[in-house]
């Protein structure tokens, strides 16, 4: 089968598509035949050799979604040709099948294509672990989505407004911003226009916001801060390095900044956002966006796109 290899840490370019054999399941295990592949920024940061890494060569890639191709011995929840998407692969994504262990792999609803199927794993998983699991969001609370437009961003606006938040989105082009309002967003603002968090405050009546999803972290987290409400609370998903912050902002509001990284919820957690996950496309709440289709081929450009400005949906290669 065709699969995305990498040999050696670098840019892009060391992402090459080659022949390899294909996979048999052992116990406890599922192969799924991809029919499409979620692209993430954490993708970029392994193969780059920021974070850990498979030894070489290895495929890259956690999100899929396909079609199930062979079970190993043990298998119950699952069966041969039954649609799925996947959380995690034992083998990587970025190929034309992908090993997984039977917990990885989850039903994907008739109502959702297999490129919406492959934007849930990471995205719609870490926007769903830091609104309910890290920040506990409740309905008729209110939350700002910094970077509403992106993959994480309107996964977390189309989740929370689900929950009964009023939901502030954020977005960097007219484009984005328009997306971010279609997917629910009560109030969506320009983040490039100075003062937009003045905005943010005058929304809430001068109290502030209850919670904060923080995609970048290094910019914003010092001002996002001093728009809290008491109480309130930042969950961090993302952030490109350091921050200098004034704790006297968290004080007197007894506010929390809380990390969030999906890969740190248990099994019960991880049961959960998939439950969740499952049951929002089946009732049509959650409808992932998908920015861009490449082929399997242009890997290397799709590392590149994914970590552009102007996130719009996500981006999913095709095998």
């Amino acid at each position: 089968m065709q699969a995305i290899r990498i040999h050696e840490f670098g840019g892009p370019e060391v992402l090459s598509l080659e022949e390899i054999p294909d996979l048999a399941p052992g116990p406890g295990q599922v192969v799924v035949r991809v029919k499409a592949v979620g692209v993430n920024p954490v993708d970029t940061y392994i193969r780059a050799g920021m974070y850990a890494a498979p030894p070489f060569p290895f495929t890259p890639g956690f999100d899929a979604a396909g079609e199930v191709e062979a079970l190993g011995p043990g298998v119950t929840k699952v069966t041969v040709g039954q649609r799925v998407y996947t959380a995690g692969t034992l083998s990587g994504a970025y190929a034309r099948q992908a090993l997984c262990e039977e917990s990885q792999v989850h039903p994907l609803p008739l109502r959702a294509s297999f490129a919406q199927g492959a934007a849930l794993g990471i995205p719609y998983g870490i926007a769903y672990r830091a609104l309910f699991q890290r920040a506990r969001a409740l309905a008729g609370e209110t939350v700002l989505v910094h970077g509403a437009s992106g993959g994480v961003g309107s996964a977390a606006v189309q989740l929370a407004r689900a929950a009964g938040l009023t939901v502030i989105g954020t977005g960097g082009t007219p484009r984005g911003r328009e997306l971010a309002s279609q997917q629910g967003a009560h109030h969506v603002l320009d983040h490039g226009v100075q003062g937009y968090l003045d905005e943010v405050v005058r929304l809430t009546a001068f109290q502030g916001v209850d919670v904060i999803i923080e995609l970048l972290a290094n910019v914003n987290l010092g001002k996002d801060l001093k728009v809290l409400a008491p109480g309130g609370r930042v969950a961090v998903i993302g952030s490109r390095g350091p921050v200098e912050i004034d704790p006297r902002d968290t004080m007197g509001r007894e506010a929390a900044v809380l990390g969030a990284l999906i890969f740190n919820a248990s099994p019960k957690e991880y049961a959960g956002i998939h439950a969740a996950l499952t049951a929002g496309l089946e009732n049509g709440a959650l409808r992932p966006v998908i920015g861009r289709e490449l082929p399997l081929k242009d890997a290397p450009r799709a590392h590149r796109k994914v970590m552009e400005p102007g996130a719009y949906g996500k981006i999913v290669l095709i095998p």
